[in-house]
């Protein structure tokens, strides 16, 4: 059936900031959703208040409501567009589907008449009410874990009485776990039942027996109008029952699953999915399977909506599920709609995989002093990597590559913990950082029974692992003149990098890389294709492999290599990783202008980044998607391979610009500003003497590298004093401090984490106003784009800042001063692209904190704000195609834009709330106001100094 012709405009809901729970895989999510109605001739509407996203880019849609997630906000826009036929409401999360239900509650679709369409309403009430759900689950007589619903404090005592401990609390309509819990102790249980009744908007929790142990497992669904189904990805929870999926290592596909076991939960997952309501679009359902031969299999429950693992699933797949979804909702059926990926078969053929995916969560627990570190039913993470290898091994190690963590993968880099009692903890009450542990485990001689009668994990598993550690071990008996090629082939295809096998022989990265180089033994890119290869991909989405040589008949050896070179003009852009606080989603936004900007210049595009949450790995965004991790190794293989005209590194953050060093001294192009002028912006003492030269004023400041150098120039300057170490990334380490003892330890404390590094020691400008800059510069012409003044005073690290665009109170004489600095330093840089600069004002003096010469976590927001491309511009810039004098600056803005932070403390109750140098925010919003006498910008600046911190 096509679809429904009725349908001409859609109003899309967005998920709003990023928040631990719900980040931008609904980004992504969003925004193949927007592309998907627009190619279908649609006019989309969309609102979200998130700027730093690609999703609220004016490109996305044909209006962008920058608004508050609200029915309020909803109405104008009715009222607005009242040619709106249709609502969406399963691309934007949790917010989303609890705003459309709050929508239908007062009345407003019927009252538009607009229809909801992707899912329905009995739906979303079925599946968020826990009572309802069971009583369904009962029903169509699907197995589930015995529980009760409590809608009171009494009520949920009873309950407990009842089944007896250990329990879990699950609050009603929220999103990431928030405020569920185990409850091992009956001494515990008051406080999480009130916590999980205060966490549920409507006040009700199910309290269900803990199926401890047990085997955790989700599929992704599609459904279309005539009830096709089509299950495109199975995940596999290396973590048992308890630890939320969001914080869970996830696999896929399955693989401890028997086929048998297989066929009954596909089963049961489509008569969920039958049951739950008569609408098209897509699903997620989670089971728990039993740890024995009986695989008995219980629903946890089921999403009627994309979710986390619908990003996951989609490009471990390279399966479009949210796209596809989409065309669902407007009436197709899969039977009518193409694969993406192959374009010949239809979008009815399930996926099939030739490879293995491995996800691991990326935590933040350092910017949380005091937090509970353990992992449980409440999501904690702030992001997530992906791994695609041929194996487990390959694709485990690759993920642990991606982290950023200041780790090589698994093992063999010296860094593992050496102390039993502390593994056996660590084991026993599950940490960020397991996937590690239970490799220390193995080399300590901690027997796999064991590890699997503490962690519960699959003894599938614990082999894999053991297997990689038995190879370590075995590689340590040779030297790197002695090692054998078969060894070194087999560590590659399980994974390991050449630092790790360095570390293994006692010798140089280098060393190992040239011995590859002279037993050729080398990378090989292989498509991402959906069907095994069964029928032929016609999308360039790659992952690394290494094969042994195939030898034909006529003798020739050869190994496959699917990614194809062209002749054509090429830049690589580095990506920023996996998600986290102080690098998040707007770098994807720049990352993705660039791509495109460079497309329009006439470039062959290459992505490399390892984050599925993100539009920047959407299978086509660029002309060719590497997968893989932001790890020199990895990178330097595909430059070897692609030989790119140049890389670009300022729209990746820290993360690629860390990896500039490298690029400059292997004698790689660096499209824009150079390495010089990066590492003088990053280096604290170089760039103040740079200030210096050029008289502007600065903070007294010195330079230390330990404790007793930092206390000697603790006499010259005078406290409090701010301390910053170098290269780090959203104020990591950056704190105030007022005297000698204070001063003592945490630059002990730094250098315990950042060996070797270089601490500058500021002068603190107690009750300095801050503000900021962004640029664009050419090397000889610079263009301000926006001038922010933040709210709150000076030391709360930016990203924690109310920032107002234009600064609401500076004056004209301020004003100019920031204007002069900015040009000067751009200038001084020789900055080619984009230019960062932070400033602190007192007494009608502007001190120059910071710059950082590549994309900020500003420019989306400035963009968003003043409706230009900037991004767009920066690169086209960078690569030199254009002047800043060629372009026609054209910003629209009435009124005040701020950018207002969002935090997620509420997943860490007792963490201390204050604010500081070090950043703690996981996103951001906007605000629109037209005047400084605007309510919410009173309210704002009354509070300003209230959560000021050292």
């Amino acid at each position: 059936m096509p679809k429904d012709s009725a349908i001409k405009s859609v109003l899309i809901i967005g998920s709003g900031p990023i928040i631990i729970g719900q980040a931008c895989e609904f980004d992504y999510s969003g925004s193949q959703s927007a592309r998907s109605l627009r190619e279908e001739g649609i006019e989309v509407i969309l609102i979200n208040s998130n700027p730093a996203t690609i999703m609220t880019d004016p490109a996305m849609a044909d209006h962008v409501y920058l608004k508050p997630l609200t029915t309020k906000s909803i109405i104008e826009i009715l009222k607005a567009h009242p040619n709106i036929d249709a609502v969406l409401p399963t691309m934007g999360g949790q917010t989303a589907l609890n705003l459309c239900l709050e929508a239908e509650e007062k009345g407003i679709w019927n009252d538009f008449k607009v229809r909801l369409i992707g899912v329905d309403i009995n739906a979303i009430n079925v599946t968020e009410d826990r009572d309802q759900f069971k009583t369904l689950l009962s029903e169509i007589g699907i197995p589930y874990a015995p529980a009760k619903t409590a809608n009171s404090f009494l009520k949920g005592k009873e309950i407990a009485q009842e089944f007896g401990f250990p329990l879990v609390i699950r609050p009603s309509f929220t999103l990431g776990g928030t405020g569920a819990a185990f409850v091992h102790r009956k001494e515990d249980f008051d406080e999480l039942l009130t916590r999980g009744l205060e966490a549920s908007p409507i006040h009700e929790v199910l309290i269900d027996k803990a199926l401890l142990g047990w085997k955790e497992y989700e599929l992704e669904l599609l459904r279309d109008q005539n009830d096709n189904v089509v299950i495109i990805c199975s995940i596999e929870n290396m973590d048992p029952m308890g630890i939320h999926t969001g914080d869970s290592i996830t696999v896929a596909p399955a693989m401890t699953l028997s086929d048998r076991t297989f066929q009954k939960m596909r089963d049961m997952a489509i008569h969920m999915m039958r049951s739950i309501g008569n609408f098209a679009g897509g699903c997620n359902v989670q089971f728990a399977v039993s740890p024995d031969e009986k695989e008995d299999i219980v629903a946890i429950e089921i999403n009627p909506r994309v979710s986390r693992s619908s990003a996951l699933a989609s490009k471990a797949t390279g399966y479009p599920i949210a796209k596809i979804a989409t065309k669902l909702a407007l009436g197709y059926t899969l039977d009518e709609l193409q694969n993406q990926i192959t374009k010949s078969t239809s979008a009815l053929f399930e996926p099939t995989l030739d490879y293995v995916i491995v996800k691991i969560p990326r935590w933040n627990f350092d910017k949380f002093e005091g937090a509970d570190r353990t992992l449980g039913l409440q999501m904690k993470s702030v992001g997530e990597v992906m791994g695609i290898g041929r194996s487990f091994q390959e694709a485990l190690h690759k993920a642990t590559q991606s982290l950023e963590i200041k780790r090589n993968g698994l093992g063999a880099d010296g860094k593992g913990y050496k102390n039993y009692e502390q593994i056996i903890e660590k084991l026993t009450y599950a940490s960020w950082d397991r996937v590690f542990v239970i490799y220390d485990a193995i080399q300590m001689g901690i027997p796999l029974s064991r590890i699997h009668e503490i962690t519960k994990i699959d003894m599938w598993f614990l082999k894999q692992y053991e297997e990689l550690y038995l190879l370590e071990k075995e590689i340590s008996n040779y030297r790197i003149d002695t090692l054998p090629k078969e060894l070194l082939l087999e560590a590659k295809q399980k994974g390991y990098g050449d630092r790790q096998i360095a570390h293994m022989l006692g010798c140089l990265e280098s060393q190992v890389y040239r011995l590859r180089e002279e037993m050729n033994v080398r990378r090989v890119y292989k498509l991402v294709d959906t069907c095994a290869a069964e029928f032929k991909a016609q999308t360039p989405y790659y992952y690394s492999t290494f094969e042994a040589a195939i030898e034909t008949a006529s003798g020739e050896r050869y190994t496959a290599n699917e990614s194809v070179v062209t002749d054509r003009k090429k830049v690589v852009v580095l990506g920023s990783g996996p998600n986290r606080i102080g690098q998040g989603i707007e770098f994807d936004y720049s990352c993705v202008h660039g791509v495109l900007a460079a497309k329009e210049c006439g470039y062959e595009t290459i992505m490399i980044n390892c984050n599925p949450e993100t539009v920047s790995t959407d299978f086509d965004t660029a002309d060719k998607l590497y997968f893989e991790p932001v790890f020199w190794e990895h990178i330097y293989d595909i430059i070897q391979h692609e030989k790119p005209d140049g890389v670009i590194v300022q729209l990746g953050g820290q993360t690629a610009l860390k990896l500039a060093e490298k690029l400059n001294r292997y004698g790689i192009k660096i499209f824009g500003t150079s390495y010089d002028a990066l590492d003088l912006a990053e280096d604290r003492g170089r760039f103040s003497g740079l200030l210096k030269e050029l008289n502007i004023p600065y903070p007294k400041f010195g330079v230390a590298e330990n404790a007793d150098q930092a206390l000697q120039l603790a006499d010259e300057l005078e406290f409090p004093l701010l301390v910053r170490p170098s290269y780090v990334l959203g104020g990591q380490g950056m704190k105030i401090v007022i005297n000698k003892q204070e001063l003592e330890e945490h630059v002990i404390e730094i250098l315990k984490h950042i060996p070797n590094n270089k601490l500058l020691l500021d002068y603190y400008l107690d009750g300095a106003i801050e503000a900021e800059a962004d640029a664009i510069c050419d090397g000889e012409n610079v263009y301000i784009i926006g001038i922010m003044e933040h709210i709150e005073p000076c030391g709360i690290h930016s990203g924690d800042s109310n920032a107002t665009l234009p600064p609401f109170n500076l004056g004209e004489f301020v004003m100019q001063q920031i204007k002069d600095h900015t040009k000067n330093i751009a200038l001084a840089l020789q900055t080619v692209g984009l230019i960062n600069i932070q400033f602190a004002i007192k007494d009608d003096i502007v001190y120059i904190i910071e710059a950082n010469p590549r994309a900020s976590r500003t420019v989306p927001f400035i963009a968003k704000a003043y409706g230009e491309p900037y991004v767009n511009y920066a690169t086209k810039v960078m690569l030199g195609e254009k002047k800043v004098t060629d372009f026609n600056f054209n910003p629209k803005l009435q009124g005040f834009a701020i950018k207002q932070p969002v935090f997620s403390f509420n997943k860490f109750p007792n963490v201390n709330k204050a604010l500081g140098p070090e950043m703690k925010s996981t996103g951001e919003s906007i605000l629109f106001i037209e005047d400084l006498k605007d309510d919410q910008f009173y309210d704002l600046y009354s509070r300003r100094k209230m959560y000021l911190s050292r």
